[in-house]
């Protein structure tokens, strides 16, 4: 048992510097509704169904206490987003001649292939009530590259060469350490409870949360690229219960924290090269769930979680879509939501399970926010999964999953700092996501 537990330590060490020296380009989602490829194929549903470590310690610390051995996953996603910003501006949109003629186009963004890895160790003592955990987790972000030019008009030059952002590319990646401990209170209701540290890296260009500057005097302003910065820290926490009633019924709530980072600060530069300092206030939301599932079937597991996201009073997110007097802009202008996921596993032999599950959302983003949210593009309303696993030994299982976020789109008008939201124009971001996730887990 202590060489297996001291393997399981130099692999568990190992795996933790793969993920530190992984930089994920964004994850399409400030808050991604599951981690690994088994709690991605139940869609995420897990508060009350510890079918897997990542599932477990991702969404109720508490639940990890029912898993039946010591294990590590090591898993990780590949998401393929596809996202395009449509607008049209209508003639004389500004002033006189500007444009001369209706203008419309569309964009897709580069965003590529993005890899999303996760990490989750449980380690159960014989015969104690803790148990013991650590989740390693990409648990949001987002990412665009739209290049800019005259075809699309949102992402034609700013003035006087044009009328819109110009190249829009951001990206927010956030990670999370969540070391957990779980008390098995009483037979059937245990509590868990996680400290969680958090790292995000943050580039915006153009940095339209800081006042555009006149540095060069030209009676036009510009905004700065908030490209040069370090990853910067934040601290959060999250608790869970978890009761198992009669009859294979089980429910489970679990909560998490806001996460507080530091202040994001950046080294930028003005239109002539000066240098400016900006700065930027973001959390990550608090978000409440409860869940339950049924057991009591030979091989089956049906599990169904309800969650509140609390955006709106998120620093950065929930502040309201706009400009201030400086024409900085005031935030993302996201509300908060509630999301139900379902989940069924069956195992179809000792070896093989299969898993099938479905999320739906509220959208976070209300259509006239949309020139705000074009380079963050989360719009998960709906996404089906499915997923595998199957034993190589009786101490690895390999597991594969593929999660499709369906078509969402919202549509608003473009939104000036100067005029304010422009008549007859049209700023519309749509975007569909597919995931394929795989891992490995080893118990000992």
């Amino acid at each position: 048992m202590k060489r297996s537990l001291t393997h399981v330590c130099r692999l568990l060490i190992a795996s933790i510097l793969v993920l530190f020296s992984t930089s994920p380009a964004g994850a399409q989602g400030v808050v991604l509704p599951s981690a690994g490829p088994i709690n991605g194929s139940m869609a995420g549903a897990s508060v009350a169904a510890p079918i897997d470590p990542a599932g477990a310690l991702y969404w109720n610390p508490a639940t990890i206490s029912a898993r039946p051995h010591s294990e590590l996953l090591f898993g990780a996603d590949f998401s393929y987003p596809q996202t395009r910003v449509t607008s049209a501006f209508p003639a004389n949109a500004f002033i006189p001649g500007s444009p001369p003629v209706p203008v419309s186009g569309r964009t897709r963004s580069d965003s590529g292939v993005i890899t999303l890895p996760s990490l989750a160790w449980v380690h159960k003592p014989d015969g104690g009530d803790w148990t013991y955990g650590l989740g390693v987790f990409t648990i949001g972000g987002f990412g665009s590259n739209y290049p800019g030019g005259a075809g699309n008009p949102v992402f034609s030059p700013p003035p006087p060469n044009g009328f819109g952002l110009g190249p829009v590319a951001t990206q927010l990646s956030l990670l999370q350490i969540a070391p957990t401990l779980a008390w098995q209170w009483t037979e059937t209701v245990s509590i868990g409870v996680a400290p969680t540290v958090n790292v995000a890296n943050l580039l915006l260009d153009p940095a339209t949360f800081a006042a555009p500057d006149n540095a060069n005097m030209d009676a036009f302003f510009s905004y700065p690229s908030a490209t040069h910065s370090r990853s910067h820290w934040g601290l959060g926490v999250q608790a869970g219960v978890y009761i198992k009633l009669n009859n294979g019924w089980n429910l489970g709530a679990s909560v998490k924290s806001p996460v507080w980072f530091e202040t994001f600060e950046f080294d930028a530069r003005d239109e002539i090269g000066g240098r400016r300092d900006l700065s930027l206030n973001v959390e990550y939301p608090l978000i409440v769930s409860f869940g339950g599932s049924y057991t009591g079937c030979a091989g089956l597991t049906v599990a169904v979680d309800v969650r509140y996201i609390d955006f709106d009073n998120a620093d950065g997110l929930g502040d309201p879509a706009g400009f201030d007097a400086t024409g900085a802009s005031t935030g993302l202008g996201m509300e908060s939501i509630f999301s139900v996921a379902t989940g069924v596993q069956y195992e179809l032999t000792d070896c093989t399970s299969v898993r099938i599950g479905y999320l739906a959302s509220e959208n976070a983003i209300p259509d006239g926010a949309a020139t705000f949210n074009v380079g963050s593009p989360t719009l998960l309303q709906h996404m089906l999964a499915l997923g595998v696993s199957t034993q190589l030994s009786p101490a690895i299982k390999a597991s594969i999953a593929w999660m499709h976020i369906f078509h969402n789109s919202i549509d608003g008008p473009f939104t000036s700092a100067l005029t304010g939201p422009v008549p007859g124009s049209s700023v519309e971001i749509d975007a569909h996501n597919d995931v394929l996730a795989a891992g490995i887990s080893v118990r000992y």
